[in-house]
């Protein structure tokens, strides 16, 4: 049986007795129904798993003791930095959820003109943390131990002002080569997905005097949701770890 990984955001160090979190421990205790002398593989986003024995469990609290650090080599030597544009519903959620077990270190929501989502103050705060607790959730079931940050959302005009020296990738329709034609000087990637609607011409246009590089995925119109997942895997196919 396959050990059960935990987040655990605070330090870990070999020998330490720690109480998980209230969620985590509920997750152990009631739904997994672990107990004493059972293992656990906690993460902290340092890039090592740690292997913990339960030493006490019951449905609300459970205490347990590190026994070994492993550092984690799933990581990609790609970089890639997702800045996507809200989209509505639950699709959102599935495309953080999918980039992460993809490989993607860094998440950027973005407002454009067409991103048709409205988000502000207190309830922009309540999803950013919503998207943080799907990246762990999603770092848990895929075997990462660096977890990606979900950035405050900003404009499109903003990400693009940013400085970076990453190569920068915008999907186009009308881009007159793809992926594979791409040859990368740098390990770091910066890439746009725009909303359901794409972006405006003059977002196009506005990405261009930003150095974009325009990319073509293929002949068929793809849901914001796809194009991120299929663009990240192709990068990370040519560029990064999947074979």
């Amino acid at each position: 049986m396959r050990i059960p990984r935990i987040y655990h955001s605070s330090p870990l160090t070999i020998a330490q007795e720690c109480q998980l979190n209230d969620e985590a421990a509920v997750h152990v205790g009631r739904v997994l129904r672990m107990n004493e002398g059972e293992q656990i593989i906690l993460f902290n986003g340092d890039g090592h798993d740690y292997l913990a024995s339960i030493q006490s469990a019951s449905k609300k609290n459970v205490t347990v003791s590190i026994i070994s650090s492993q550092a984690n080599l799933s990581e990609s030597p790609l970089n890639l930095h997702l800045g996507q544009v809200i989209s509505r519903g639950d699709r959102m959620d599935f495309t953080l959820q999918k980039s992460v077990e993809l490989g993607v270190n860094t998440i950027t929501p973005l407002f454009s003109e067409r991103c048709g989502v409205k988000l502000n103050g207190e309830r922009l705060e309540k999803k950013i943390q919503q998207w943080q607790k799907i990246v762990i959730s999603a770092c848990e079931q895929s075997g990462r131990s660096h977890v990606p940050i979900v950035r405050q959302a900003m404009t499109l005009q903003d990400w693009c002002n940013e400085a970076s020296d990453a190569i920068k990738l915008n999907l186009h329709p009308r881009a007159s080569h793809g992926i594979n034609d791409l040859e990368l000087q740098t390990n770091r990637v910066r890439l746009l997905i725009g909303p359901e609607g794409g972006l405006s011409e003059a977002e196009i246009n506005m990405t261009a005097e930003h150095q974009f590089t325009d990319i073509l995925l293929g002949p068929r119109v793809l849901r914001t949701e796809t194009a991120a997942l299929c663009a990240i895997s192709a990068l990370q196919l040519k560029f990064g770890d999947l074979s």
